[in-house]
């Protein structure tokens, strides 16, 4: 049985900058448990010719993706994005954030996400060159595919 007869929330996905590999991951759960997933970016992505797996082009702009999952976000529905900013709209709608290394978004984690996220914007402004993340790994991809079971294995009981 799969996680779609007890739970009906949804999963999107912010994907234009989701790794391959994650997006991997997506369409094996959500083919394995029925779980709604759309992926919405502003170029074309291609993804499996199952009824449970959808893609949703938007114009090309600042945030027109996000803002396109904010609107159709339900209460409940997961969002898979890096952008902190998307979790944080998502969180107050309601719904809940993954991001492609695992991390599962919370209200008590996302303010000070935000705060250093605005840190390390200031200081890029100021000419300060502050790198940027690790290029991911299979460490990532497990964790996440973990946090992804977990996350629905806790809400399939809960629904």
């Amino acid at each position: 049985m799969g996680y779609q007869m007890w739970y009906e929330m949804k999963i999107w996905v912010d994907a234009d900058a989701c790794p391959l590999a994650i997006k991997e991951i997506l369409f094996r759960v959500s083919k394995r448990t029925g779980v709604m997933l759309t992926l919405v970016a502003n170029q074309t992505i291609r993804v499996p010719t199952l009824p449970c797996i959808k893609f949703l082009r938007v114009a090309s702009g600042f945030d027109v993706a996000d803002n396109e999952i904010v609107k159709l976000l339900s209460t409940g529905d997961l969002v898979i994005t890096g952008d902190i900013p998307l979790a944080a709209m998502v969180l107050a709608k309601g719904g809940h954030a993954i991001n492609p290394r695992g991390e599962l978004y919370t209200a008590d984690t996302i303010k000070a996400r935000l705060q250093m996220r605005d840190f390390m914007d200031t200081l890029r402004a100021s000419g300060i060159d502050t790198g940027g993340p690790a290029a991911e790994s299979r460490s990532d991809h497990r964790n996440f595919a973990n946090q992804l079971d977990n996350f629905l294995t806790r809400h399939a009981k809960n629904a």
